[in-house]
């Protein structure tokens, strides 16, 4: 598959049936994160690797309502870094942008392999932190939720997450957000 192909094949989708959670897959997910660039190849970016029934249900309590669907997961990912394993430049803080890049990695890879890698924002990271014994230095990012894309609709989303489900959802079109030579000239307004 060519990266393009990855990228529009990438969804976020909700509907998760299970899938083995190999070895050798947590290695080939890991090493596509390892050959992200990042600030002079610092490696910020830490992951931890949830397969075990037990710790994916103990998971469960730092997920947000509405993150039910995360439940059929047969994977969880959690990111995470700190700040001075990185470069700090001024105020820039190199660890975030380091960690999306890794992340997206990782996540193209998992689309490329036929399954679904779903990062979310609606969790607790104190509690993550907590239940993963992460020490308080580290931010979390995300966790990345993996499992295989279901025939069928899971039954706890809601209308809106259905219809993204069955339609991906509108892109910003290009001249909200490229500009060519200044901020002053979207892409597209020539």
């Amino acid at each position: 598959m060519e990266v393009k192909e990855a990228l529009e094949r990438r969804r976020a989708f909700r509907s998760l049936e299970s899938v083995e959670i190999t070895d050798a897959l947590i290695k080939d997910l890991a090493r596509a994160a390892q050959l992200a660039p990042s600030c002079f190849n610092n490696q910020p970016w830490r992951f931890i690797f949830v397969r075990s029934p037990e710790v994916l249900l103990s998971l469960r309590a730092a997920l947000s309502s509405g993150n039910e669907w995360a439940y059929a997961a047969s994977l969880i990912i959690v990111v995470f870094s700190r700040p001075q394993d990185d470069c700090l430049i001024r105020e820039r803080e190199y660890h975030h942008f380091d960690c999306g890049l890794a992340s997206a990695c990782l996540i193209l890879r998992a689309t490329e392999l036929g399954l679904v890698a779903h990062p979310i924002a609606g969790f607790s990271p104190k509690k993550v932190r907590e239940i993963m014994g992460i020490p308080e230095e580290y931010q979390v990012h995300t966790l990345i939720i993996v499992g295989r894309h279901a025939a069928t609709l899971s039954p706890v989303l809601s209308e809106k997450q259905i219809a993204w489900e069955k339609a991906r959802p509108e892109r910003l079109p290009l001249e909200k957000f490229v500009f060519i030579d200044h901020f002053s000239r979207p892409a597209g307004k020539e």
